[in-house]
């Protein structure tokens, strides 16, 4: 895979954003395919109280979300944390995790995920709209080399007042 060398600058509004503007939204800022599979960078356009995604572990990437706007929760292994803007979230491969806006007002994260590709999924995901299921969600990340535990999910989403 090549690097893209040429210049740009992601100007305000550049990148696809995905998702119903009631749920959360990716904005896809550099894909793996400009980068040569090192990384990607995706922003995630949070309304209040939403879960990103269900519990889960990657076997292949570490993710890091830098909190832009808002206050992020997150379940990384056993422990809960709290990031407020100009924060950053550590989540390794391996490692059981999810996140959530944990405020009411909308958050903004931006999410870096070495090596890229995972991005992928997402655009899945998105493509999928109202026809997406538990185990649809599940065959998506199967194929990425990720796992989710819907199981343990809902308690954390009673627990935090949470939509996903």
């Amino acid at each position: 895979m090549e690097t893209n060398t040429a210049t740009r600058v992601l100007r305000v509004g550049d990148g696809d954003v995905l998702g119903a503007i009631e749920a959360v939204r990716d904005r896809f800022m550099i894909e793996a395919a400009e980068t040569a599979g090192r990384f990607a960078l995706l922003q995630h356009l949070m309304p209040g109280k939403a879960l990103a995604a269900p519990l889960h572990r990657h076997s292949r990437e570490d993710e890091y979300s830098f909190v832009l706007k808002g206050r992020l929760g997150a379940i990384l292994g056993d422990e809960e944390v709290f990031a407020d803007a100009g924060e950053l979230v550590f989540k390794p491969r391996g490692q059981w995790h999810t996140f959530w806006n944990a405020g009411d007002e909308p958050a903004i994260i931006l999410e870096i995920i070495s090596p890229g590709g995972f991005e992928q999924a997402f655009r899945e995901i998105h493509a999928l709209g109202d026809a997406l299921t538990p185990e649809k969600m599940a065959e998506i990340a199967a194929r990425y080399g990720c796992e989710a535990d819907f199981e343990a999910t809902g308690p954390l989403m009673e627990r935090h007042g949470l939509v996903f």
